[in-house]
């Protein structure tokens, strides 16, 4: 049994101007494959007919996916907010160039007005979906000076790596499981517990998100070594988020498409 497989047995178990992955491809196919699970039928409905037939899944790494087309480099600055420590999303004066929570409210506005092209509403709808997937990633909403981890270098299983890069892929990846696999093995919520963790908005989201990131930033130092045990103490959290990333974009989609 691989190392990492063998853990998961064991368990219930930003600023992030990076060019790596985001909640790596499997994590943000994950969150759409939750959100999926929990969309009502209308919604399903209208996605279904934007997407043509496309899952949330299949959609979600459109927004990384074309970072490499200049043409699209204004929507660089909607991957992550920077929020110093010990502040509130609102309590920071908003960055000109855009950023997460701004992006997500662009793309409502823009999928929910019948009047937009349908081009465009599908295009803001693959973005939504990727967007609220980096809401949930601790360090996309981190310290602009260490670009949200990518500048505290670490090592993974004697490999170089950087924080960020260990919570958007590393810890996942390594696990080597399939995005449906990893989204069966969340734990059921209740109907109740559903509502709990998905009641609020994006700012209240993106300052729990921040707080995340504050547990994450103590969880390592520059230079040190993570491996099994790194995994086995925070492997929790990343699912918790994975599950709220699913969980509230359903919700979001279910009232745009009310």
């Amino acid at each position: 049994m691989r190392p990492l497989l063998f853990l998961l047995s064991l368990l219930l178990v930003s600023s992030a101007h990076a060019s790596t992955p985001v909640w790596s491809k499997t994590g943000h196919r994950v969150v759409g494959e939750v959100a999926s699970k929990y969309l009502n039928a209308k919604a399903r409905r209208v996605i279904a007919d934007l997407l043509g037939g496309r899952s949330l899944a299949a959609v979600s790494n459109f927004a990384d996916e074309i970072k490499s087309d200049r043409a699209y480099k204004e929507f660089g600055p909607w991957h992550y907010v920077n929020i110093p420590p010990g502040k509130a999303y609102r309590e920071v004066t908003p960055s000109p160039n855009g950023d997460l929570i701004m992006g997500i409210e662009r793309c409502v506005a823009v999928v929910a007005d019948k009047s937009q092209p349908r081009k465009e509403r599908v295009f803001y709808l693959k973005l939504l979906v990727h967007f609220i997937g980096d809401l949930h990633q601790p360090l996309h909403t981190g310290k602009e000076e260490d670009r949200g981890g990518n500048d505290i270098q670490v090592q993974w299983f004697g490999k170089g790596s950087n924080l960020h890069r260990v919570w958007d892929g590393d810890m996942i990846d390594g696990y080597g499981m399939s995005y449906t696999e990893l989204a069966a093995t969340l734990s059921r919520v209740s109907r109740r517990e559903r509502k709990l963790l998905q009641q609020g908005n994006l700012y209240d989201w993106v300052d729990e998100s921040r707080k995340v990131a504050e547990t994450v930033y103590q969880s390592a130092k520059v230079g040190e070594k993570l491996g099994y045990a790194y995994s086995y103490t925070y492997w929790q959290i990343v699912e918790n988020q994975l599950q709220k990333g699913g969980l509230r974009l359903a919700k979001v989609l279910n009232e745009v498409f009310s």
